[in-house]
């Protein structure tokens, strides 16, 4: 997968509860052009929410495509992801857009990649963008060793470690959480 760089997204699922946040970094460069980016999204009246990494034109083509998959297959987020991903690979226009997606439900977490990819994780999390591996170590130490904090609360403290680490990812969190 392309490593893509610049934001930093990171899902947790515990206690039956989807939590999905973001910084709100916008790098042009080695420069930053927008500190406070929205880069999570709930969609289906507020039963799916979504996060996005890369450019942002092509996410948001990617986030109406996949809202349009949601409405073709009656809020099924796993159809959806899978119908989205064969589109992404196989279409002209589609297969250029530089971005990944993680979407959730209460139910479930995929990450959807531009290379047909639906990938559903097994220890109930997902992170992507440049400062990703920083935000899921954290998140996996936290799931591990302080299993009382709630999924919202891991992922804020996860985004602010990377924060605190990659100079691609800022403080400027926006969290949304399913249960």
């Amino acid at each position: 997968m392309k490593n893509i760089k610049s934001t930093t997204v990171l899902a947790v699922k515990h206690k039956g509860k989807v939590a999905i946040g973001a910084d709100g970094q916008a790098t042009l460069g080695n420069t930053v052009a927008k500190s406070n980016v929205k880069k999570i999204r709930k969609l289906n009246d507020g039963k799916i929410v979504t996060g996005f990494a890369g450019s942002t034109a092509d996410a948001f083509t990617l986030l109406d495509r996949f809202d349009e998959k949601l409405s073709n297959h009656s809020g099924n987020l796993k159809r959806a992801a899978v119908e989205l991903a064969k589109d992404w690979r196989m279409d002209r226009y589609l297969r250029r857009l530089e971005a990944m997606m993680i979407v959730a439900d209460k139910h479930e977490l995929l990450l959807i990649s531009g290379t047909g990819d639906v990938i559903e994780p097994d220890e109930n999390l997902l992170a992507i963008g440049s400062g990703s591996e920083y935000a899921r170590s954290a998140a996996m130490a936290l799931k591990k060793h302080a299993p009382n904090l709630s999924a919202k609360e891991m992922v804020k403290e996860s985004l602010t470690i990377a924060a605190d680490i990659c100079i691609y990812t800022n403080h400027n969190l926006v969290i949304e959480s399913i249960e």
